[in-house]
């Protein structure tokens, strides 16, 4: 097969981005979410601050490396000015524009195995369960087996924390917490009051995740408003994660 080049990368990232950026799915309206493909062993692209999902061009990207943010999550105490301008010395091009100042969670969630691309979106759907105590119990529980199929047995949820810094150690400590219980990468992150994160090989993995999680959102909120929902046992739900079949399917739907 052959290697992508950073210009395929970034083109597939582009898509990927339209994709999310779309009004009808509601998932980002104006300068909302941010998405981010691994361009090599050191490198990453990011959507920059401020851009639109819907019509982000190439100009509305910006390379980082990888490493140099890695590292500030290892930072206790630092100032809003200083995460400023450690995102600015990041870039690879000196005049391209500032990051997301979600890119340091983009950059981590990157070097997790086989994660190339990730997708953060506010999805409306998700976000009216996120802003509810109902948040953990939609995050732990599965009521069909698409869901599980596409999204995994679990989401991570991490409670609410401000953008920037302390949100992406609050992310690294969700997943490393999930990846010991599980052994696995998550597929999907929920965000408390925030929003959604999807994570996969492909863009079409991130997008399956995304539209996934939205209609089990849906599905979710609907049985809530007919009564107690009917949860799949944890049994079924296992059973289904590790089918040969349902494995087999996921390959098939690009997730992995």
């Amino acid at each position: 097969m052959k290697k992508s080049t950073s210009s395929d990368l970034t083109k597939q990232l582009l898509d990927l981005s339209h994709q999310l950026g779309r009004e009808d799915r509601a998932l980002a309206i104006l300068g909302e979410g941010n998405t981010s493909a691994r361009l090599s062993a050191d490198t990453f692209v990011v959507k920059a601050s401020g851009s639109h999902l819907g019509t982000l061009s190439a100009a509305g990207l910006t390379v980082c490396r990888l490493a140099e943010l890695v590292a500030l999550l290892e930072v206790q105490k630092i100032s809003d000015a200083a995460v400023d301008s450690a995102l600015l010395a990041a870039r690879v091009d000196s005049s391209a524009k500032k990051p997301s100042v979600e890119a340091m969670f983009h950059a981590w969630l990157l070097t997790l195995p086989g994660v190339n691309f990730v997708g953060h979106t506010h999805p409306v759907m998700v976000n009216k369960i996120l802003c509810t105590p109902h948040a953990r119990t939609f995050a732990t529980r599965r009521l069909c087996p698409d869901e599980i199929v596409c999204c995994g047995a679990e989401f991570v949820l991490v409670p609410y924390v401000d953008p920037g810094l302390k949100l992406a150690q609050a992310i690294r400590r969700a997943v490393l917490a999930y990846i010991k219980r599980l052994a696995r990468p998550p597929r999907a992150i929920l965000l408390e009051n925030h929003g959604l994160i999807a994570l996969g090989a492909t863009p079409a993995a991130v997008l399956a995740v995304t539209l996934m999680a939205v209609k089990a959102a849906e599905i979710y909120t609907g049985a809530q408003a007919l009564g107690s929902p009917r949860f799949l046992s944890a049994a079924v739900a296992a059973r289904i994660a590790g089918r040969p079949d349902e494995l087999y399917r996921e390959k098939m739907l690009g997730l992995r």
